[in-house]
């Protein structure tokens, strides 16, 4: 055993940018497939809309620690080489974009229905409804939702450490492993998680309180 010091301090805190990395690319990631899983859920295409179907309740159906496992050892049954960064970006994805999907979806559904029939009436086939009528009036809905499950995200991507991805959580093992001073180390790491995300979730709530004013 040895002391604490101020490398040690260090380490940790930089390894706070690979967390924030890998939550922006699991955040990217999801969003991108999430639009996808909204639009078919919402879509007139019975076949895509139980292929998305079948997708959410997968992903938000299994623990995500088992999703990341899979992510990292699946790609080598076919012959291919994961690294942890790659498996933690994938498997973060993929859950984010089953619950992206459903808050999108359920954004989406709230735009009234004369919306979509005032615009078909106008000759708009399905996709210019989605970007020029619906997608603009569901963002408003969908900010709040959002915001509050990247907070989630965030906090998320400490599972990553799991399978061997050294992000902040990860590292302050390793430095607990060193010097045993578990109160001290893992409570840096909650204080960084609160910077992180206790901005954000007031944002998620003022928005919140806007939307319901706004509704009146």
């Amino acid at each position: 055993m040895r002391t604490l010091g101020s490398g040690d301090i260090l380490f940790i805190l930089l390894a706070l940018r690979w967390t924030l990395l890998l939550s922006l690319a699991a955040f990217v990631g999801g969003s991108l497939g999430g639009l996808l899983v909204a639009l078919m859920r919402s879509g007139t295409i019975k076949a895509l809309r139980w292929i998305a179907f079948g997708y959410i309740k997968l992903f938000q159906g299994t623990p995500l620690l088992m999703q990341l496992f899979l992510a990292f050892f699946i790609p080598g049954i076919f012959g291919f080489n994961v690294d942890p960064w790659g498996a933690a970006a994938l498997g973060l994805s993929l859950h984010a974009s089953a619950f992206l999907g459903e808050i999108w979806r359920g954004a989406i559904e709230t735009v009234p229905k004369g919306q979509w029939e005032a615009s078909a009436a106008l000759g708009l086939r399905y996709w210019r409804q989605m970007r020029l009528i619906v997608l603009p009036q569901a963002l408003r809905v969908a900010i709040p939702p959002t915001v509050g499950f990247l907070v989630q995200l965030i906090k998320a991507t400490s599972l990553a450490s799991i399978i061997g991805f050294v992000e902040i959580t990860r590292a302050a093992q390793v430095i607990n492993n060193a010097v045993f001073q578990p109160f001290t180390i893992f409570g840096l790491v909650g204080l960084a998680y609160f910077v992180i995300c206790w901005p954000l979730s007031a944002y998620s709530k003022r928005m919140e309180q806007r939307l319901a004013l706004a509704r009146r």
